[in-house]
């Protein structure tokens, strides 16, 4: 009886539990009901915002692909029907993801930008181009640590890092790094260098890790002896000694070495670029450092004359460059120096497929070619090597180029390119058809360029003047004014002052009708505050003459000729350079 009342007892026991669980559970019901239509109603204002963004976007999208097209169509005609084709699939592959994502039908038809998938094949050939130049540098046992080169190969940014930046530079400069030195051999081995970077007065206490050493002339001799260091020691630093000064020669190896290295820096600094688009500026990378480095390879056994192996070790790094305009943009910074890297510059550019500014490209190769005028021109077998590193179409349009150039007379220009086309084995018809006329901007750019030369080389003041009434009555508008005024206000104050003077007399004496107009604009631009440079250089000069040769005829000449433009200017001119109120005709 005691086990059936235990058992009654529990099971109402349980009963009550049961209900008071199940007043507990309908409460949670209601509530997780509650909550799931809070939850509807919120997912479906995030639909509805969904679709108005996905709108906004096709919206906008197709307003920027119309304002592309309309860019592109004043593109060349025959490049027209490429890139708006190329817009247009573009448009309708967005429509149609954007279609697909605002159905919930986006993830089997999501298809990766060509541009990206670019990128990261660039980025795994530059990763592979990197391993086969650091197991290069290996092999051709530079004084570079092994351990350095082989972290490059599974972690290309420590090439960027303080330790590895320090022992690359010392490499190009012959020395080690003093910490190498006492982690592999210890202080003991300090006696047979010296410290390149504790300077006394620049540099008194530069930090251990960053002094750079270098083996004294007669380091063979002390380690041989001394005796403190080890034998494994002593011919460790023979090694080094002996490695360092191979790097330094110009032997074969030592001109692998600096090209193997060469190319490594370039593509690491390509890959550090890509992997850090946002940070890291194009125009440092593009425009100063990978230029350099092109250089440094295309002239690494110290010759200027361009060969055919050197320039295609260039365009090798050149087609590692994924942007068509980063590759134009160090093509065209190679050679600011000028030499032979600037001959390097017009090279690369007449044999890359992309030039859209042929014309402009082969004249200012021509000037390159021919840069003291007729005083020294070249001769055709100076040219020849040059122009068989280029394909044959381009030599025609040097050569027909040379033909047409103003820097050489025309009886030697004619002799050189006929030359010319003989060694080449040009069709002479082909070479002497004429060249295509020049934009107005380049000729006008051309012509006072010539005029500019002449100020420069202190030509005649008179034949100056002459040359710019010839093209002022050839071309007289706003924009030839303004150049004319460019050119006459860089030259030196007295050219200046001569040149203006001698303008309005023609030859035959009369005064030339176009010098009013055009030395009415000198004046104005003269005595304007944006030119008070100019005007202060100009006055000094009267100011001399002045206190020189108070009736000197430049003085005169030069008054009276601003005197017959503008009465006050003149009048502000002689207050300015301290003569009385004396008359001056004109």
């Amino acid at each position: 009886m005691a086990e059936q009342t235990l058992q009654v007892d529990s099971a109402a026991l349980t009963m009550n539990e049961k209900a008071q669980d199940w007043t507990e559970l309908r409460l949670r019901v209601e509530q997780l009901c509650s909550r799931c239509a809070l939850l509807e109603e919120e997912v479906r204002s995030l639909r509805r915002l969904l679709e108005r963004v996905i709108e906004h976007r096709q919206k906008s999208h197709g307003e920027l692909v119309l304002l592309l097209t309309g860019l592109v169509s004043k593109l060349p005609i025959q490049d027209v029907g490429v890139f708006v084709s190329r817009l247009v699939e573009h448009n309708t592959h967005v429509s149609d993801t954007l279609t697909a994502l605002g159905k919930g039908q986006a993830e089997a038809e999501l298809v990766r930008p060509p541009l990206l998938e670019a990128l990261e094949e660039t980025k795994s050939r530059l990763r592979e181009a990197a391993r086969a130049a650091v197991r290069e540098l290996l092999q051709l046992r530079t004084p570079l640590e092994p351990e350095v080169l082989e972290s490059l190969i599974e972690q290309p940014e420590r090439f960027f890092s303080p330790p590895v930046v320090r022992a690359t530079r010392c490499f190009l400069k012959g020395q080690v790094p003093r910490e190498r030195i006492i982690r592999q051999f210890g202080e003991a081995a300090l006696f047979c260098f010296q410290d390149m970077t504790t300077d006394p007065k620049l540099n008194p206490r530069p930090r251990p890790e960053e002094i750079a050493l270098a083996f004294r002339p007669e380091a063979e001799q002390l380690l041989q002896q001394d005796h403190t260091l080890s034998p494994a020691q002593r011919e460790g630093l023979l090694d080094l000694l002996r490695k360092i000064r191979q790097s330094r020669s110009n032997s074969p190896e030592a001109i692998a070495q600096r090209e193997a290295f060469t190319r490594l820096s370039f593509i690491l600094d390509l890959l550090h670029f890509y992997e850090n688009q946002s940070t890291e500026p194009v125009d440092v990378v593009f425009a100063q450092r990978l230029p350099a480095l092109v250089e440094q390879l295309t002239f690494s056994q110290s010759e200027s004359v361009l060969t055919e192996p050197a320039v295609q070790k260039a365009e090798a790094l050149l087609a590692l460059v994924l942007s068509p305009e980063h590759r134009l943009m160090i093509i065209n910074n190679v050679g600011k120096a000028g030499g032979p890297a600037r001959t390097l510059k017009y090279i690369l550019r007449l044999r890359a497929p992309e030039n859209a500014d042929l014309d402009v490209i082969m004249l200012d190769f021509v000037r390159h070619l021919c840069p003291s005028g007729a005083g020294n021109a070249p001769n055709a077998k100076q040219l020849l090597p040059l122009l068989r590193l280029l394909p044959q179409d381009r030599q025609k349009l040097v050569v027909r180029a040379l033909m047409g150039s103003e820097r050489l007379p025309k009886e030697k220009a004619r002799a050189l390119a006929l030359e010319l086309a003989q060694l080449l084995d040009l069709p002479p018809l082909e070479v002497q058809t004429l060249s295509p006329a020049l934009p107005p901007d380049l000729e006008r750019e051309r012509a006072w360029e010539q005029i500019q030369n002449k100020l420069q080389h202190h030509a005649d003041p008179r034949e100056v003047a002459a040359a710019i009434r010839d093209r002022l009555h050839a071309h007289y508008d706003a924009d030839e004014l303004r150049q004319s005024w460019i050119v006459l206000s860089s030259a030196d104050p007295m050219t200046f002052i001569r040149v203006c003077s001698a303008l309005p007399y023609a030859p035959n004496g009369k005064t030339d009708p176009i010098a009013h107009p055009a030395l009415q604009s000198y004046v104005t631009r003269l005595m304007h505050e944006k030119y008070a440079t100019v005007y202060q250089r100009v006055l000094n000069s009267l100011r001399q003459i002045h206190r020189l040769k108070p009736d000197s005829p430049v003085l005169h000449n030069f008054l009276a000729v601003v005197r017959w433009v503008d009465a006050a200017a003149a009048a502000r001119i002689i207050a300015d350079v301290g003569r009385s109120g004396q008359s001056t005709s004109p």
